[in-house]
C-alpha cells in the first residue's frame, strides 16, 4: 500500500478512537444528572478551568483520566436509616400513688387542687413569687381551658403543671373510656397552653382505681396523692389551715391546698402566713422532677 494511503487509514482510526473515549467520558460524567433528585452540574465560570467548556490539559500516553463527578446518591442523606426522634419512656403501672416526696434535707412540696380560678389562683401565685418558691398546680380542664393565661403564668414562674380530671368526678364510678376522655382532655388542654403535657396527676376526692392508674400511665403520668390535708376545702378558717401545714410539717411532706372549687380567700391568706413560717423553720420549698 502507498505510504500516503497508510498515513490516511492510521489518522482516521486515531481520530475513530478518540471520539470513542470522549463518547464515554461524557456518558460518565453525564450520569448523576439523569439520576432522580441529584445535585445540578456547578456552573462554568470564566477562567476557573472548570465545568462545561473548560479548556483541559491536552490527552496524552500516561495522561489520568479526569475523575468522574460523586454519584448522586452521596450527595444525598441517608434518611432513611436516621435514629427515630427521642420520646420519653412511659412510666410503669402503679398499684398507689405517691405519698410522699424523697429530696435533700428539709424539703416539701405544697400543692393546690381544682384550679385555676381566676378569683384566688393569682394571689396564691403572687405569694410563691415573693418567696421565691415553686408549687404544683393540678387543674381541671374545665377550668384551664377558661382560664389558659393562668396556665401559662404558673410555668413561666417555675411551677409544674398536673391533671386533675376534666369536671372533677368520682373515679371509681367512670367506665374506663370515661376515665380516658377525662384525663386526656385536660393532658390536651394543657398541652396546647405549654407546649408539653402534664407528667403528674391527681384522682378527684383522692379515688384511685386500676384504671386510672393504667390510663394515667399511658398517658405518661405518674400519680400523686398527698400526705397533710389542710381540709381548707370545707372553710375551716385561715388559723386551722395555717395550724394544721405547720403541725404536719417535716422532710418529704406533700401538702394539699385548693385554689378553686368554692370561696378559697381563707387557703390565700393561709398561705401568706404559714409560708415564711416554714422558710424560717429551714424547709425548703420544692417540686419533684422527672
Amino acid at each position: 500500500m502507498p505510504s500516503g494511503r497508510r498515513a490516511v487509514l492510521r489518522l482516521a482510526a486515531a481520530l475513530g478512537a478518540t471520539a470513542t473515549v470522549g463518547v464515554l467520558a461524557a456518558d460518565r460524567l453525564a450520569a448523576p444528572d439523569r439520576t432522580a433528585g441529584a445535585a445540578p452540574a456547578p456552573r462554568h465560570t470564566p477562567g476557573t478551568g472548570s465545568g462545561p467548556g473548560a479548556a483541559g490539559p491536552a490527552a496524552g500516553p500516561g495522561a489520568k483520566a479526569a475523575r468522574p463527578n460523586p454519584n448522586a446518591y452521596r450527595l444525598q442523606p441517608m434518611t432513611a436509616y436516621a435514629p427515630p426522634a427521642y420520646r420519653r419512656a412511659l412510666p410503669p403501672v402503679r398499684q398507689r400513688p405517691f405519698l410522699s416526696v424523697s429530696g435533700a434535707g428539709r424539703s416539701m412540696v405544697l400543692t393546690f387542687d381544682d384550679g385555676p380560678d381566676p378569683r384566688y389562683t393569682p394571689g396564691i401565685l403572687d405569694t410563691l413569687r415573693r418567696h421565691d418558691c415553686r408549687a404544683m398546680f393540678f387543674v381541671c380542664g374545665e377550668m384551664a381551658v377558661e382560664n389558659q393565661d393562668l396556665l401559662r403564668r404558673m410555668a413561666d414562674e417555675g411551677h409544674v403543671v398536673g391533671n386533675h380530671s376534666w369536671s372533677h368526678p368520682l373515679i371509681p364510678k367512670l367506665r374506663p373510656s370515661r376515665i380516658r376522655d377525662e384525663l386526656g382532655s385536660t393532658s390536651e388542654v394543657v398541652e396546647r397552653a405549654l407546649g408539653k403535657a402534664p407528667l403528674w396527676y391527681r384522682a378527684p376526692y383522692g379515688a384511685w382505681n386500676r384504671h386510672s392508674f393504667e390510663i394515667g400511665a399511658e398517658l405518661g403520668m405518674e400519680p400523686l396523692a398527698w400526705t397533710v390535708d389542710t381540709l381548707d376545702w370545707t372553710e375551716p378558717g385561715a388559723d386551722s389551715i395555717v395550724r394544721r401545714v405547720l403541725d404536719g410539717a417535716a422532710p418529704g411532706v406533700v401538702v394539699l391546698n385548693h385554689d378553686a372549687g368554692g370561696d378559697r380567700s381563707q387557703s390565700v391568706a393561709a398561705l401568706r402566713r404559714y409560708l415564711p413560717e416554714l422558710l424560717d423553720a429551714g424547709y425548703h420549698i420544692t417540686v419533684p422532677r422527672r
